[in-house]
């Protein structure tokens, strides 16, 4: 980090920041396409929709070249492309959709299937994930901060790095994968070390990170807010202090992903003695995405040139049906054919061997000059019974205001579709050791909701009759992830409950004497 220090003192970037800065976002995803299909031209999916036929397009004009790809390559899904050629990876094949042998997978949370996917991490991948990584620190030359920040400690909180192997691949989160390859520079800074990190028991590894805290200087704390939450309740409480920085006086940044952090933020702060710079990352177990890199803003910059293509599909009815699963032949859009304002599904394919991968999120660009996004919500996330199209990013906002109304800490929530008579009710469980009456709440809600949204406040005319609101220790949404053996850092609790889930939430909730 002594390295890194330097070149942020100094104001240096990466080349591939400054190409990014002074290049058109088209020019770089041509770019990054054309390498892609280049490395992986002599695979078996290079082969079968004939690779070196799209790599000719690109002499032909500007949009030859993505005519023949979307018309060449299909769009797949997890399943679709588990199902035809991921399955082969697993079983120790090499130059299925990426060169070589792929010896890394990482295991989705699966927020929105049954089970955990197996995602394949390339060597190529790892490097990519570690090169944005260095790209998103060395941005804070743009922040006001002191250059002996890169010098404290750095808290990931993660998943185990002692991964799993079968004789074949290793797999796990895809914090324990890119952690265990840490190099040697960063590992004086990275806390909670080699030995705590690879503990496998969740509940353990906060213990033992408790009990280690007080002798760490940390600077930068990096996870899910939820987890992180716990934890630093957990270090309070331990040490009968008022704040999290009479341990760590040093704590500027939290940088943060996976859920939005809205939500959290109101009772996070009560939990810290003065204020954090907050930075948003888009890391997913297909790749990171984007970043926060510019400050004052809430936005993400999507990373053109590092391993990664994007298209983008209007997610609308016309290229979605009423479950969230894409359409055989739906419209799909290269960058610079985007619009600010409007929500879209991302497609992306990667130095991973993805190819046209649906990723399952919903994204809208505040900047198409800066290629700046935010995650509006999931493919599969939203809740539309009757017409109301209720997004995540409108669920996220709704909390957010009825915790602000009520100075209330709203720690988790979810929802629920359900029957009300022959017509329909919203079900919300929320997770608050608040005394607010749930009527209350549910009005707010409900107030906020026919704001944000005007399908929402047509349809509670009409077919949505009813709205109800559950309020529950929060211990206990952490207690069903537990249960579905998804424990731990990587994995949050689902905003919308469907089908399985939802049927499988009601019965915890059932065990535990909650009354529905």
């Amino acid at each position: 980090m002594a390295i890194i220090s330097t070149l942020l003192k100094k104001g240096i970037r990466l080349r591939e920041s400054l190409e990014q800065e002074y290049s058109h976002p088209l020019e770089l995803q041509r770019q990054e396409l054309k390498k892609l299909l280049i490395q992986a031209v002599d695979t078996e999916i290079g082969q079968k929709y004939d690779f070196p036929k799209i790599l000719k397009g690109f002499r032909w004009g500007e949009n030859e070249f993505y005519e023949r790809y979307k018309s060449q390559v299909p769009i797949y899904d997890y399943n679709h492309i588990h199902e035809e050629w991921w399955y082969k990876l697993l079983e120790g094949k090499s130059n299925v959709t990426w060169p070589g042998l792929v010896r890394y997978f990482a295991l989705s949370s699966g927020t929105s299937g049954a089970t955990s996917k197996f995602i394949p991490i390339t060597t190529d991948m790892v490097k990519a994930i570690r090169k944005t990584g260095v790209r998103q620190i060395l941005s804070l030359s743009k922040y006001d901060l002191p250059v002996s920040l890169l010098r404290r400690g750095i808290l990931m909180l993660g998943g185990s790095t002692d991964l799993e192997f079968n004789g074949i691949y290793f797999s796990g989160d895809l914090s324990g994968i890119t952690t265990g390859q840490l190099p040697i520079w960063f590992q004086r800074f990275y806390k909670p070390g080699k030995k705590i990190s690879r503990s496998k028991n969740w509940g353990d590894k906060l213990d033992q990170i408790v009990e280690k805290s007080k002798s760490w200087d940390i600077g930068i704390i990096v996870g899910v807010p939820a987890w992180l939450q716990i934890l630093i309740e957990k270090i309070i409480e331990r040490y009968q202090v008022d704040n999290i920085h009479e341990i760590w006086p040093n704590l500027q940044i939290f940088v943060h992903g996976g859920v939005s952090f809205e939500p959290y933020k109101k009772g996070f702060e009560k939990l810290l003695g003065k204020p954090l710079l907050y930075l948003e990352t888009y890391l997913a177990s297909e790749g990171f995405l984007a970043f926060q890199a510019l400050p004052n803003r809430k936005s993400m910059r999507l990373v053109l040139n590092n391993g990664i293509f994007h298209e983008f599909v209007p997610f609308n009815e016309e290229n979605f049906d009423e479950e969230g699963n894409i359409k055989p032949h739906a419209n799909t859009l290269k960058i610079d054919e985007i619009e600010e304002g409007k929500d879209y599904a991302l497609l992306i394919s990667t130095c991973a061997g993805a190819w046209r991968y649906l990723i399952g999120d919903v994204v809208r660009f505040v900047s198409k000059e800066e290629s700046e996004i935010v995650i509006s919500g999931r493919t599969k996330h939203f809740l539309s019974l009757c017409g109301e199209h209720l997004s995540v990013d409108n669920m996220n906002k709704a909390i957010e205001l009825t915790a602000e109304e009520h100075d209330m800490n709203i720690c988790e929530f979810t929802l629920m579709g359900v029957p009300h008579g022959s017509l329909f009710a919203h079900h919300w469980f929320i997770g608050s050791d608040s005394t607010v009456k749930k009527n209350t709440i549910k009005k707010t809600l409900d107030k906020h909701l026919k704001t944000l949204n005007d399908d929402y406040a047509v349809e509670r005319n009409h077919a949505l009759k009813q709205v109800l609101v559950t309020v529950l220790p929060s211990s206990l949404f952490y207690s069903w992830l537990k249960e579905q053996g998804k424990e731990g850092g990587q994995y949050k609790f689902p905003r919308v409950l469907k089908g399985d889930k939802a049927a499988s939430w009601q019965q915890f909730l059932l065990k535990n004497a909650i009354e529905l």
